[in-house]
């Protein structure tokens, strides 16, 4: 896997505003910018996981705890799912 470095200079005394020490603020915005980026559909949850530094399984698990939904489906193509759904059920009751 090849990676790209990005740099981000947080404003002084950031860490302090946000209750974390330098050592803990990287990891902590790249999780924060992989939930956000996986919670708009920009990303993959692989991806988000492999942003995050942590295996999907853990990232998953994690998206619970910042309540962040696994489903990021449209409306429209949520319902268009649900009638193919309710179609395809009833052709099994015949």
């Amino acid at each position: 896997m090849s990676t790209k470095h990005l740099t981000l200079e947080p404003p002084a005394h950031f860490e302090h505003a946000v209750s974390l020490n330098r050592r803990e603020l990287e990891p902590h915005l790249r999780l924060m910018a992989a939930l956000k980026l996986f919670e708009l559909g920009k990303v993959s949850s692989g991806k988000a996981a492999e942003l995050a530094g942590m295996p999907r399984v853990q990232f998953l698990e994690t998206c619970g705890r910042y309540r962040v939904s696994l489903y990021n489906c449209p409306p429209e193509e949520l319902e268009r799912e649900l009638r193919n759904d309710v179609a395809a059920a009833s052709k099994l009751r015949r």
